[in-house]
């Protein structure tokens, strides 16, 4: 589950794989995206600021300013993301052949984007009241009716009923929706599966026809196992890839360990050869000292010996002479 998590969390997630090498702009771009998505989420847009950003992505404010202009192009670029993502699910899922199954996999869009993507429902709900006129998540309240009442329409058309009473019907549904979907931001429980039911088994059967144990029809439970299969093969998936990926990096790291190893190897036999060259060159240098020694000695010893020698046949010269 998508929770909201603290900035320096995401800080770690986006950058630590990056830390030995320069981002490129678009890395960046994306890592201040993914910063500031956290951030708008905890304190809202008046609540987070430039400095927080950048200190947050470690950068200086310049490159924030660079790359969105300020913090209202950030926060835009924010926005924009999450209800294209939001509006891509919901359009999908009205693209079901029957009414009932339109309504219950549109259902089930929102309440996994709240369960997927939690941050950004709250940037959403943020800045205005489901019920407002105004603010982000009404304009995309708005939206995502004008795409219900088309179908609506039809079904109204075909049953009897005055098309032209679509579009009210279509505000009732989607904000019914839309307020339990902020409730269960929240609450997150019962499961998703089963909150859809409920609001499927309200709005399809009405408060005088309710079922007491609502289930989604078979056609959308088969289509949520066959998603729920998909998500887990893409995880299998992504696993396996980060299984290669740390193994190659596993082996990068022993790779680069056997070289560090080799230069320190190599350095301390350079520094073993040049010890043995200043030794060599001291035991030569104590044997070149040693052999003036000896020479000096020498000379000293020969010029006594004559000294001797000479005092010698001094002696010998006889004084009457």
């Amino acid at each position: 589950m998508a929770g909201s998590l603290p900035a320096t969390a995401i800080m770690g997630t986006v950058t630590e794989s990056r830390s030995r090498r320069r981002m490129t702009g678009r890395e960046r771009r994306e890592q201040l995206i993914l910063i500031s998505r956290t951030l708008f989420a905890e304190k809202g847009f008046d609540g987070t600021s430039i400095e927080e950003i950048a200190a947050t992505a470690q950068v200086s404010k310049p490159v924030v300013y660079e790359h969105f202009g300020g913090k209202e192009g950030v926060y835009a670029v924010v926005v924009d993301r999450e209800m294209q993502k939001l509006l891509g699910m919901i359009t999908e899922a009205l693209a079901a052949s029957h009414a009932l199954v339109k309504l219950e996999r549109a259902a089930l869009a929102l309440l996994r984007y709240i369960e997927e993507s939690s941050e950004g429902f709250r940037i959403l709900v943020r800045d205005s009241h489901a019920a407002s006129g105004t603010g982000t998540f009404a304009s995309l309240i708005s939206e995502i009716a004008s795409q219900v009442e088309d179908v609506l329409a039809d079904e109204f058309a075909e049953r009897g009923y005055d098309p032209k009473l679509a579009p009210m019907y279509a505000q009732m549904l989607v904000g019914m929706v839309a307020l339990t979907g902020q409730w269960w931001l929240d609450a997150r429980k019962p499961a998703r599966e089963e909150v859809a039911a409920h609001l499927v088994n309200l709005a399809w059967n009405g408060l005088t026809g309710l079922n007491p144990q609502p289930a989604l029809s078979l056609t959308t439970r088969q289509q949520v196992a066959t998603a729920k299969s998909r998500i887990r093969e893409k995880e299998l998936r992504e696993l396996e890839k980060e299984r290669e990926k740390a193994l190659k990096e596993a082996e990068k790291a022993r790779q680069r360990e056997l070289k560090e190893a080799e230069k320190a190897r190599l350095r301390e036999l350079k520094e073993r050869e040049r010890q043995l060259k200043e030794a060599e060159k001291e035991r030569e240098k104590a044997l070149k000292e040693a052999e003036k020694a000896r020479e000096r000695e020498e000379r000293l010893r020969q010029r006594e010996a004559r000294l001797v020698e000479r005092a010698a046949r001094l002696s010998q010269v006889d004084p009457s002479d």
